[in-house]
């Protein structure tokens, strides 16, 4: 088998499904694919897709018999990162700033990239890291 190339999905957790929306929405600006009711919210996110589940909800077995998906998720607080540059990274900064979100971390790794963390509504990790930081090229501005 080949190595998988890229992750699809990325999942966190969530009771409260209207504030994660307000944050991956309305705040970073994804693009929201779907929300079915309590149970989940999905978010385009580059090539990939971003995946908040209320884990009261996902725990139950479908109810779809077209969408027979099995039961699954977890309960704490998760970690995500997402990809920025340089100058992305001064913006973000400043619109978490303005939004009132607590700025956690802000710092240089010993490889020279530059991570910020913050927390979501629901406690998650968020990260905002130079792809540099596993050795990946740095995205242009015009990339972003």
């Amino acid at each position: 088998m080949k190595a998988p190339g890229r992750v699809l999905e990325t999942a966190l957790y969530a009771d409260d499904l209207d504030a994660a929306e307000a944050f991956f929405g309305d705040l970073l600006h994804l693009e929201k694919i779907t929300r079915v009711g309590e149970r989940h919210v999905f978010f385009r996110c580059g090539e990939g897709v971003l995946l908040i589940f209320n884990a009261n909800e996902t725990v139950k077995p479908s109810s779809n018999p077209v969408l027979p998906v099995p039961p699954h998720g977890c309960r704490g607080q998760g970690h995500m990162c997402f990809a920025a540059s340089a100058a992305e990274l001064d913006a973000i900064r400043q619109t978490m700033i303005d939004a009132g979100v607590t700025i956690e971390a802000d710092f240089q790794w010993p490889g020279g990239a530059r991570s910020i963390y913050v927390r979501d509504p629901a406690g998650n990790s968020i990260e905002f890291a130079e792809p540099r930081l596993w050795g990946f090229d740095v995205p242009t501005e015009d990339q972003s």
